[in-house]
């Protein structure tokens, strides 16, 4: 287990993982179609996007917060 303090790290890295993988396996079988070899094509594309995705959803998710609290009405019951 791992410190609390490290949770919203370890929730990008795991957010930015998993969006990456299907992000870049919708656009190699959009761009290739099924052909042979895709699964390694697919690998290697979502390796690279996740080198970029991980930290720019570390850099990215306090912006988002910041915007989504200004959109949203806070009610009093």
């Amino acid at each position: 287990m791992i410190p609390a303090r490290f949770a919203p790290i370890a929730f990008g890295f795991f957010l930015s993982g998993i969006m990456s993988f299907i992000v870049s396996g919708i656009a190699i079988i959009r761009a290739t179609g099924w052909e042979t070899g895709l699964f390694g094509v697919w690998i290697g594309a979502w390796l690279t996007s996740w080198l970029v995705a991980f930290p720019t959803v570390l850099i990215v998710a306090p912006l988002a917060r910041r915007i989504v609290a200004r959109l949203v009405r806070n009610e009093q019951v």
